[in-house]
């Protein structure tokens, strides 16, 4: 299995995107707080204006990190700061958000009833990339969610061209991924996405700096990939770059907002 760059460019959407990692609240069982999100809560954010994509990226509640093991970098999620779940918003413009303050605050106070912990990652204009490495027909059966956290000493735009120009195709030329998109994040700041009565704390050692979102023909396939002898090649050019590389196993992705239009149902 090789991991050289695909022999013809790909084809490559750079839209806005924002992440807010979620945690949902110990008090209640787990599956009411996912269910919850998954419904009333998926209403408010769907009607925000100005979105071209809403999903849900659901994680799996046992999650110890499928990346294999690195010297030097942790590849072992903490039980303390998993997380349980990622809204994955889409804009339409860079001044699309604005027309959703309404809307924000009604999803402001909705999440004490589903979440004890979120956390907002943005980043600039044409920082997330979005690749077409599925062919024709070709759907996605199973999904891993990896975050990235930046070495110390590793500058921020040394680090975003890192990944958009040597881990992305490194990762595409793998020739075994049907949905590949990065998203690089700016410093994170908490008055971002500073909503009442639910925590927001994230220690500078706990910060991420980019995420990637892989997708396979199935659950054999990616399996395949954290256990083959390619993920050897990924490890060695991540390693001077990161401290830190977690990757989850996703149960469910959940589209809402597709194309700028509210599906009438979620799509997976």
């Amino acid at each position: 299995m090789s991991t050289s760059p695909a022999a013809a460019p790909l084809e490559v959407k750079k839209p806005l995107t924002s992440s807010i990692l979620l945690w949902v609240r110990t008090d209640q069982p787990r599956q009411t707080g996912m269910d919850h999100w998954k419904g009333p809560h998926s209403g408010i954010i769907s009607a925000t204006p100005g979105l071209e994509e809403y999903r849900q990226i659901h994680l799996a509640e046992h999650n110890t990190g499928l990346w294999p093991a690195i010297d030097g970098v942790q590849t072992a999620i903490p039980a303390d700061r998993k997380i349980d779940g990622v809204a994955e918003v889409t804009f339409q413009s860079v001044l699309a958000p604005l027309k959703g303050r309404e809307q924000t605050k009604l999803a402001y106070a909705d999440e004490i009833n589903v979440f004890r912990r979120t956390l907002l990652y943005a980043g600039p204009p044409n920082s997330s990339r979005w690749y077409d490495v599925a062919g024709p027909g070709q759907t996605v059966g199973a999904r891993a969610l990896v975050y990235l956290r930046r070495r110390d000493g590793v500058g921020a735009g040394a680090f975003r061209k890192f990944v958009n120009e040597q881990l992305a195709p490194a990762l595409a030329g793998t020739r075994v991924l049907k949905e590949l998109r990065t998203q690089t994040f700016l410093p994170w700041i908490e008055k971002l996405w500073d909503t009442p009565d639910v925590a927001h704390d994230n220690p500078h050692d706990q910060h991420f700096h980019a995420s990637v979102s892989l997708g396979f023909t199935d659950t054999a396939a990616r399996d395949a990939f954290f256990t083959g002898n390619v993920i050897e090649d990924l490890s060695n050019r991540l390693a001077p770059q990161v401290s830190a590389i977690h990757a989850y196993d996703v149960t469910a992705t959940l589209t809402y907002v597709k194309n700028g239009e509210i599906l009438p149902r979620y799509q997976e």
